[in-house]
């Protein structure tokens, strides 16, 4: 409400000379950086720690501790084995989190390092480009078409100044900026005499003194919002959890079991045969819970994490990469995401018809069509429509301050979208384009807000006519038109005219075009105006249109006098559809999305009718459908917006604050959602929703910071590839874990029965050992080694091996391991066991069938057959339903984990030295094809039980 003058004075600045350097120095150093507050570093030492901060880590922390009991119990000899393979796993996993977790940290520091900005100051009375990180409270900040604003500041000054402040409003047309003070307070998007950090110039020049810098502007206050925000973990972390207490609570009563159970079967009494249970229970802690899946499920992550930097994606934090794949819902903003930010005029209707312009964007290329046909060469070429879409567009590319260059085959605007939308259109209609090459600029009257409206003076080169092009707000324009354009003739504007050129500005509304009015003054009234050679109007010549591609506004010297008063008995052209076209590969982004059953909604601060029309475009919503704005919104109490956020996907005209509402109303009805975004006011609900991505080229500072993944290319259609990605990775978690929890199952189920039926299958008896067990500690975490690392990790990277997307997403009170995945757990452990003892009994003597073999021979037997039988589980656990053939080598890793194996325990059964340090003995041929048989019941068992589960639930999803 301060006029600039007395803004400067309090600020203590000169508007004419800015601050001194060392005036500013000593700002900076008081008032500190231009920067917004960020996190502390982590300390080092916090990051190793966090490391460790994991229930599955407590849980074999413990189990180092039993082991090393049970070690120091039996007199400490030799080296505690046990507890040394626990330790190294731990300490694996830690460096693996810790190393791939700096690393998308350091990809997240060097993607903010190429988005730092500069900013030119008035200093000593000269001008000076400076970090906008060094600008402080009373610079003079030195604006021009293209800057980034660096701080919030008054303007002093300017000229034709429009900024686009859609990072801080939603609102995608840039807002027309005005020296003069306020009325009196407002809010932030009618604040026309101020400029605000984190926006830009799209037109025009300005001057401006700062009065806010850092957290004290409007970007900082928006960032103050994070701070409030609760971040929850993701949805695996909390899985994990639960199956982390679960596994804690079954291992404790496994191992109390089968200890108490051993030693009452056993009629156990020495200490000697007491540290032999201990062991033993000590060993099946091991072999229930799978040490190896915490560094497995680090290693999936990250390389999750680089195929997404593959795909121009950076996530800054592991378990964000399978949140995405559990995403119901991407909340996305719409310009510059959804969009392309490129407006795009569509349409052009005349008083002879409409044409529609093909192509989008700045690049020009595209026609003109009519009914679907090329205008040129159809029987409109040479008639009235033709030559009134020439003067439609050539007199817009006239009325212009864009400009649309050409650099390395991309093409690059500079100044208003809206303006520069213009230029790309006349270039796709060459006779438009080609008059626009033939006249200079001689004066203007800029648009303005209260006009809504702009004239440029032309001037044909050949031979010095004068013709005024005017473009504007239709209904403004036609209020100053006596006359239209049609075909080659002006005819005299009348009611029916008038009302069917509203009519036309109507339609292109409720179709959500934006809308620009076409008119100009002919060339003989010019000259009659202004006191320049006269000639003849564009009507009967075509010279009525003019300019280079957008040739910068201002007279030149000995430029005609030229003001509003000309801008009257205008001949109306025609008006023009304009849109910010959606991207193409959004589209098809959003159809595979809702294949997927993932819900696409947008939330934009751009107007109803427009959100409405671009989301119907992509498919999101059906056409017709109704976008709900901010003030409805303002109306609901949170029941009633978790009813609207049920039914309703596009939002129109929304603050920060109904972001996070809307975001938080999806939580609360159970969606994991995904929010995206580029703006200042997308942070806070960036931080809130289930995973934040952001925009690598036009997001902003605060909303990197706020995000979990950051899309270097701004492209849609990696957030659906980073869906695909995490549902893959998930479905990998959940192959090692069906594979490494039945498998282990396995094991427990063979020492448990083995202990109570060992008089069943010849077990007991069998030697002089007090204690007789199926299986030796060493053996069992032989198998652990070998079975649960290389064939596990290798399932962690299988690709893709069912359609992910043709599945919807997983709820959260959905369990990674659920009742049917439980049952294939115990079933496969059972048969594991089953057909381990089975072995051993074969060829011990006694027992349900008689053999001949010693218990050192049978147990080898018995102990090759369950690794072999885990092998074969390995191709079992790739798919819960489909059958172990399906695409069986594609998987290389997995071919070479398993023959890896297979080789290992050749030798730990055939070499003399690993003979003795494992309690196995050689075996022939034919204990070799028994127990290769025997194993291979567990195929053939779950290959039967997933032919079952597939011909009862025939025609369902996967």
């Amino acid at each position: 409400m301060l006029g600039a003058d007395e803004v400067a004075a309090a600020v203590g600045t000169d508007p004419a000379t800015g601050l001194t350097s060392d005036e500013a120095a000593r700002r900076l150093a008081a008032d500190g950086p231009n920067e917004l507050r960020s996190k502390p570093p982590v300390p080092l030492w916090r990051k190793i720690v966090s490391q460790f901060q994991d229930p599955l880590i407590y849980l074999l922390l413990v189990a180092i501790v039993i082991s090393l009991g049970a070690w120091i119990a039996e007199g400490a000899t030799g080296a505690p084995v046990d507890a040394i393979v626990i330790t190294a796993v731990v300490l694996l996993n830690a460096v693996l989190g810790f190393v791939q977790e700096n690393k998308a940290e350091d990809a997240v520091a060097a993607l903010q390092s190429m988005t730092a900005a500069s900013s030119t100051v008035l200093r000593h009375g000269e001008l000076r480009s400076v970090p906008s990180s060094q600008l402080v409270r009373g610079d003079v900040l030195v604006l021009s078409e293209g800057d980034a604003v660096g701080a919030d500041a008054r303007l002093l000054s300017a000229t034709q100044l429009r900024i686009a402040e859609a990072s801080l409003t939603g609102e995608s047309e840039a807002v027309t900026k005005d020296p003069a003070p306020l009325p009196g307070p407002a809010p932030l998007g009618d604040r026309r005499n101020m400029v605000f950090k984190g926006t830009a110039v799209a037109q025009g020049v300005g001057r401006a003194v700062i009065t806010s810098t850092g957290m004290d502007t409007e970007m900082g206050s928006i960032a103050e919002m994070l701070d409030a925000t609760e971040e929850d973990p993701s949805p695996l972390q909390r899985e994990i959890a639960g199956v982390s207490k679960l596994l804690g609570i079954t291992v404790v009563a496994i191992a109390v079991v089968v200890m108490v159970v051993t030693a009452l079967v056993n009629q156990v009494s020495s200490v000697s045969d007491l540290v032999t249970v201990l062991l033993l229970g000590v060993s099946l802690a091991v072999a229930a819970v799978p040490e190896g899946l915490p560094a497995i499920l680090s290693v999936v992550l990250a390389i999750g994490v680089q195929k997404m930097a593959r795909r121009n994606a950076v996530v800054k934090k592991l378990h964000s990469v399978e949140t995405l794949g559990s995403a119901s819902v991407i909340a996305s903003d719409k310009t510059g995401t959804l969009t392309r930010n490129e407006m795009t005029i569509e349409r052009v209707l005349t008083a002879s018809g409409e044409v529609d312009l093909t192509g989008v964007g700045y690049r020009p290329d595209g026609e003109a069509l009519v009914d679907g046909q090329p205008l040129a060469g159809s029987r409109h070429a040479d008639g009235p429509l033709a030559t009134e879409v020439r003067l439609a567009l050539a007199g817009g590319a006239l009325a212009n301050n864009a400009q649309l260059t050409e650099r390395d085959g991309e093409w690059e605007i500079q100044g208003d979208p809206t303006e520069a939308a213009f230029l790309v259109a006349a270039r796709k209609l060459p006779p438009a384009h080609a008059e626009t090459e033939r006249f200079e600029r001689r004066a203007e009257v800029p648009f303005t807000s209260e006009r809504k409206m702009m004239s440029a003076l032309e001037e044909k080169t050949s031979d010095g006519n004068l013709v005024l092009m005017v473009k504007g707000a239709p209904d403004v324009l036609l209020d100053r038109c006596t006359r239209v354009q049609v075909g080659d003739d002006v005819v005299p504007l009348d009611e029916e005219r008038r009302t069917r050129a509203l009519a036309d500005v109507e339609e292109l509304s409720e179709q959500a075009f934006r809308t620009l009015g076409v008119a100009y003054r002919p060339s003989e009234e010019m000259a009659a105006l202004t006191g320049s050679g006269a000639g003849t109007g564009p009507g009967s010549d075509g010279d009525g249109a003019a300019g280079g591609d957008g040739a910068a506004g201002g007279a030149g010297s000995g430029a005609p006098l030229l003001d509003e008063s000309a801008e009257r008995d205008l001949v109306y052209v025609g008006v023009v559809g304009i849109i910010d076209p959606p991207r193409a590969e959004a589209a098809a982004a959003v159809a595979e999305a809702h294949r997927a059953g993932v819900r696409v909604m947008m939330i934009t601060g751009d107007h109803p009718t427009t959100a409405a029309r671009i989301a119907a475009d992509l498919g999101i919503v059906e056409p017709g459908a109704r976008a709900v704005s901010g003030t409805d919104l303002d109306r609901l109490d949170a029941a009633g917006l978790r009813e609207v956020t049920r039914e309703s996907s596009v939002y129109a005209r929304v603050a920060p604050e109904h972001k996070l509402r809307i975001v938080d109303a999806l939580q609360a009805d159970g969606h994991v959602v995904a929010m995206t975004g580029d703006g200042v006011n997308d942070a806070p609900a960036l931080k809130s929703a289930d995973i934040g991505v952001a925009m690598g080229i036009t997001g902003t500072e605060v909303t990197k910071e706020a995000s979990k993944m950051i899309l270097g290319d701004d492209n849609f259609a990696t957030i659906v590839a980073a869906v695909r990605q995490g549902r893959v990775i998930f479905d990998n978690i959940k192959k090692f874990l069906r594979y490494l929890l039945s498998s282990n199952m396995g094991e427990v189920f063979t020492v448990f029965f083995g202990v109570v039926l060992a008089g069943v299958i010849g077990l007991a008896g069998a030697s002089g050992e007090a204690v007789v067990v199926p299986l030796l500690a060493t053996q069992i975490l032989w198998i652990n080694l070998v079975t649960d690392s290389g064939p596990a990790l290798a399932m962690g990277v299988d690709p893709e091996i069912d359609d992910v997307m043709a599945r919807r997403p997983r709820k959260l009170t959905d369990r990674i391991i659920d009742r049917h995945m439980w049952t294939g757990i115990l079933s496969i452990g059972l048969v594991m066991a089953a057909a381990t003892l089975l072995t051993i009994d074969i060829f011990l003597p006694g027992g349900l069938v008689d053999g001949d073999d010693s218990l050192e021979v049978a147990r080898t037997a018995g102990f090759t057959t369950l690794v072999i039988a885990q092998l074969f589980n390995a191709f079992n656990s790739r798919s819960e339903t489909s059958s172990a053939f399906h695409r069986l080598f594609v998987n290389k890793w997995l071919w070479g984990a398993v023959a890896l194996a297979f080789v290992l325990q050749i030798a730990i059964v055939e070499v003399p030295f690993l003979q003795t340090a494992f309690g196995t003995a050689s075996m022939d041929l034919a204990h070799w094809a028994v127990s290769f048989a025997m194993a291979s019941v567990v195929l053939w068992f779950d290959e039967l039980r997933k032919l079952v589960w597939r011909a009862r639930h025939r025609g369902e999803v996967a």
